[in-house]
């Protein structure tokens, strides 16, 4: 084991080098420029959309789709507002210092951009499956939208693969079932095999009911835990405001300095800073790696414009909003540099102000956990049958919920294992999504122009 370490711990480190910072950034900073910084001046248009999904307002009972929009987005975020967003974020600051989070909210700003073309090209360019469900996501959208056949099917194939390994053995599947029996154990003492029995079994129960029963399943689950975890975060945050702004102009130094959490006060480089922060960005709110293309393909929708404005919300909500809290509370908390790591850091920070605080990590991430597996055997089953067609859904479902019960009782020292493992195979997802939406980026420039061009009301 102790040579899995080593060799899964060089690897991430080449794969995250600068090379593939420059790509993630640089994917996004592009799309910015091309669709005039779409995620500032239509954020209002696409807070209000979603809030017409939210209160069903939407009309999309009448497109051809086979979820909500809001229920796409929910499941988008059940997918994304997982255990990245408790134990990602203390594992960024633990290895990368309490300038992790900068990283982070920068490549999410330009991660809305990004994802607004994935949700866009999704849509766009989604398809009718054999079983007449809705067929969408990069290994289409690459396919289908490159003039070069040869190029794009090379592209969708290595996406295709790379999703069914994420959802397997990365951050969709193992990694959830791993924290989430992490922190059920150290705050209920729950043996990790009967965590991973139980999340098992109901993991089990939503996925055969297919996409529409986890868009069901998402849309009332998401809300309720990103409500509930925000609200036990900003007591913590207020329990100690007097050190706010003390927590922000520390972000924004040891952003610069590399200062590490991990042995006090002995410094880490800023270049590991900043890929800790854009590698737990990406994991947390997955703009570039194209999954959410995935949940919103399947959506009642007929404007790709209008499903690509939804999608950069849940950016917005996964890492402005969530990871933001998470950061704060290890903080202000002062629990940062107290050696701990993953969620038993998360957990030390809220106990630190409310007598309680530990269960509500573990609530949050349990809830967190278990909707970013379901949502994830989704995006799983869409690269697999993309593949191999339809045929391979039975075993692949009896191979998943087997890696979930597996995921959850490795633990310890071999913990840092499954998170090596998780950022190694998104590359696979997030490399060639990002060159299939470079080549893309006319055709979502022109689609954006065209369309807002058409009604002056949403400038």
């Amino acid at each position: 084991m102790e040579q899995i370490v080593e060799w899964t711990t060089k690897v991430n480190v080449y794969a995250w080098g600068s090379w593939m910072i420059a790509l993630l950034l640089g994917t996004g900073i592009w799309l910015t420029i091309r669709t005039r910084f779409v995620q500032l001046r239509r954020l209002r248009f696409a807070l209000r959309l979603m809030m017409r999904g939210a209160i069903r307002r939407d009309q999309s009972e009448k497109e051809v789709g086979d979820i909500s929009p809001f229920q796409a987005l929910t499941t988008a975020l059940a997918a994304t507002v997982g255990n990245g967003n408790i134990a990602g974020v203390a594992t960024a600051i633990y290895w990368g210092g309490p300038g992790a989070p900068l990283w982070m909210w920068i490549s999410a700003l330009f991660g809305m951009s990004t994802k607004y073309a994935e949700g866009l090209l999704g849509v766009h360019y989604r398809r009718v499956a054999e079983d007449g469900t809705m067929a969408g996501g990069p290994m289409y959208y690459i396919q289908d939208g490159l003039s070069n056949k040869k190029l794009g099917r090379a592209l969708g194939l290595v996406f295709g693969i790379g999703g069914s390994f994420v959802a397997l053995f990365g951050s969709g599947n193992m990694m959830q079932s791993n924290s989430l029996a992490l922190a059920l154990n150290s705050q209920f003492h729950i043996p990790f095999w009967l965590t991973g029995a139980v999340i098992t079994m109901l993991v089990g129960l939503v996925i055969i009911g297919g996409i529409k029963r986890i868009g069901a399943v998402a849309e009332r689950l998401v809300p309720t835990m990103v409500i509930l975890y925000i609200m036990g975060a900003l007591f913590v945050i207020f329990y100690n405001y007097k050190l706010i702004p003390y927590a922000v102009v520390l972000i924004f130094k040891s952003a610069f300095t590399g200062q590490a959490a991990i042995g006090g006060f002995i410094g880490a480089a800023v270049r590991d800073t900043i890929r800790r922060g854009v590698s737990r960005g990406l994991l947390s709110n997955e703009a570039g790696l194209g999954s959410a293309a995935i949940a919103h393909g399947a959506a009642r929708a007929k404007d790709p414009i209008c499903q690509g404005s939804i999608a950069m919300v849940g950016t917005f909500i996964d890492t402005i909003v969530v990871c933001s809290m998470t950061a704060l509370v290890i903080i202000v908390s002062g629990q940062w540099n107290s050696g701990l790591d993953s969620t038993a850091l998360t957990v030390s920070a809220f106990n630190t102000a409310i007598p309680f605080g530990g269960a509500i990590v573990a609530l949050g991430s349990a809830l967190f956990g278990f909707t970013t597996l379901i949502g994830w055997y989704y995006y799983g089953e869409q690269c697999l049958e993309y593949l191999f067609g339809l045929r391979i859904t039975r075993g692949y479902r009896i191979v998943y919920i087997s890696l979930t019960f597996i995921g959850s009782i490795l633990q310890r020292e071999n913990l840092i294992i499954v998170w090596n493992v998780a950022d190694i195979v998104n590359i696979f997802m997030a490399v060639p999504n990002l060159i299939g939406l470079l080549l893309l980026s006319g055709v979502v420039a022109k689609m954006t122009e065209e369309y807002f061009k058409k009604d002056k009301a949403l400038l």
